[in-house]
């Protein structure tokens, strides 16, 4: 099922090469499909959706906007034990983002002149979430509440209707819990054309966050440019770091717990120890039997899961800092120790008791990361994602004419002369 890789500097980094190429190859087929999609939508709104949402999804609700009433009739309908989850993690998620929050600032200097930074939230961001067998309440917590806490005027939130046309109920009590302000009955590519353009129903949005298929990250990708957008993100992947200490059962059971997402998924195990190694296969082999997505992992530890063997910890750190993964488990004596040696991770989960699903559901730190080695630059989403900075400036009279032959020098150099004479007129 999983291979085993010894690294030697060039085995281990051909199969990185292979992990990396699952994520970069474009459905040439999709985007045209998308592409068409999106300009339906952006010439015929409402009308268009509703035909992509009976399309695509069975039945299209009589108005795609949810009312307050409907969202607390659906958060009623929900496990009691549920919402007060929702409300626990909803209170670890703001707590860590809260610290993320920046001020605006002035500073002033002796000859008068005054400059400083104006941080705002941006007015309006759409919300994707999916819908279906890919229901992920927790993505509405960690999409939302950033961005509520980074003051966004209006926080839109989207997303497909069941099969009877209604709202699901768990991803409704994570709206209300969140704080969403609007939300609407439509997924797929036509949601993101939607809030990009907006239509007769929906606003138009400055920004789009939230998890989808491959249609609606290609929407994203073509969208983006008319509005921002948080990132196209790749397969979900995971990297555990282990020494002789670790134990094979969390070391298996976190691997899979990874490679159920999706059958692009990627765990890898990264270790000093051949009896960790081995250890750890026959525990993939044997808590398997017992896993609903038996399938899924199956194939996802075939094609792309791996067990690399490496002579020290030195070269297992360089090994995951040269893969920058999503998700970035330290199961080691000493974790603590190896913390400002990992540069390149989505986020870092560190000793035996920190397993990935506590990023992804409670803990606190944003489970929306960074994938497919794009954590050498990009990190997790956060308030700064939903955040907009300007600078000003103001200059006195004299303080311009202390720095006028610098800046008229500079503009001259840059052949800008009407850049110089805007500084030079003044003074004439």
């Amino acid at each position: 099922m999983i291979k085993k890789v010894k690294a030697d500097g060039k085995e281990e980094y051909e199969y990185f090469k292979k992990v990396r190429e699952r994520s970069t190859e474009t459905d040439k087929d999709v985007t045209a499909v998308v592409s068409d999609i999106i300009d339906n939508v952006r010439k015929n709104g409402d009308k268009a959706v509703r035909e992509y949402t009976v399309k695509f999804d069975g039945k299209a609700p009589e108005c795609f906007e949810v009312s307050r009433e409907e969202i607390e009739k659906s958060v009623s309908e929900c496990d009691a034990e549920f919402i007060g989850i929702l409300e626990r993690a909803a209170a670890n998620i703001r707590d860590f983002h809260a610290r993320q929050l920046q001020q605006s600032w002035l500073t002033t200097k002796s000859n008068g002149v005054v400059m400083g930074q104006r941080v705002r939230g941006l007015a309006r961001v759409g919300l994707y979430v999916p819908g279906g067998t890919a229901a992920y309440p927790s993505s509405v917590l960690m999409n939302a509440i950033p961005a509520k806490i980074a003051g966004v005027g209006e926080l839109v939130m989207v997303t497909p209707p069941m099969k009877d046309g209604k709202p699901n109920p768990n991803i409704m009590a994570a709206a209300y819990v969140a704080g969403v302000d609007r939300v609407f009955l439509m997924g797929g590519a036509q949601a993101v054309a939607a809030l990009a353009y907006g239509t007769e129903s929906v606003p138009k949005v400055d920004k789009i966050v939230g998890p989808g298929n491959i249609f609606v990250a290609t929407a994203k990708r073509l969208v983006y440019g008319t509005v921002d957008i948080d990132m196209i993100a790749g397969p979900s992947e995971i990297l555990v770091l282990a020494d002789e200490s670790a134990n094979p059962k969390f070391l298996a059971a976190d691997l899979m717990s990874q490679a159920e997402h999706d059958r692009l998924a990627s765990a890898i195990l990264v270790t000093t120890s051949q009896r960790i190694a081995d250890e750890t296969v026959v525990e993939i082999e044997r808590q398997i039997q017992t896993l609903s997505r038996k399938e899924i992992i199956e194939e996802s530890l075939t094609n792309y899961g791996a067990i690399i063997v490496c002579d020290s910890m030195d070269r297992a750190v360089e090994t995951a800092n040269s893969l920058a993964p999503e998700h970035l488990e330290v199961c080691c004596e000493n974790p603590m120790e190896y913390i400002g040696r990992l540069d390149n991770a989505g986020s870092v989960f560190l000793g035996n008791y920190s397993p990935e699903p506590l990023g992804d559901y409670f803990a606190g730190p944003n489970h929306v990361l960074p994938t497919s080695g794009t954590a050498r630059f990009f990190s997790p989403l956060s308030v700064d994602s939903f955040i907009k900075k300007s600078s000003f400036i103001y200059y006195t009279e004299s303080a311009l004419m202390a720095d006028k032959e610098d800046i008229e020098r500079f503009a001259e150099t840059e052949g800008l002369t009407a850049h110089a004479n805007s500084i030079t007129i003044r003074f004439q």
